[in-house]
């Protein structure tokens, strides 16, 4: 696995074939894709608030090409927020696109 020192969460674009499941199971909105024209499917995943992701490693244990990563446990996670929770809901109502996109 890869390591990052510092971040929370990071993706390995090469492995990845933008499905959105990891989208789909973050409960705090850290994650949207992104249009990206020369992807496959015309999107690429995309950590759009690192600063939030509170280390359940769903979207990691979910993604079916092993293309996400969450750092450690020792890593200082933040705490699911009311803001973020409804920035969950914003991306998952906005088909997992990045808010503002």
């Amino acid at each position: 696995m890869l390591i990052k020192d510092g971040v929370a969460v990071w993706v390995d674009t090469t492995r990845c074939k933008a499905c959105d499941i990891c989208v789909s199971y973050c409960p705090a909105g850290v994650l949207g894709m992104r249009l990206e024209p020369s992807a496959v499917l015309g999107k690429m995943i995309e950590v759009v608030h690192e600063e939030a992701c509170i280390g359940c490693r769903d979207c990691e244990l979910h993604c079916p090409d092993f293309a996400i990563y969450v750092a450690d446990k020792g890593f200082k996670f933040a705490k699911l927020s009311a803001e973020s929770k409804a920035r969950a809901q914003a991306v998952k109502a906005n088909r997992y696109e990045k808010l503002g996109a």
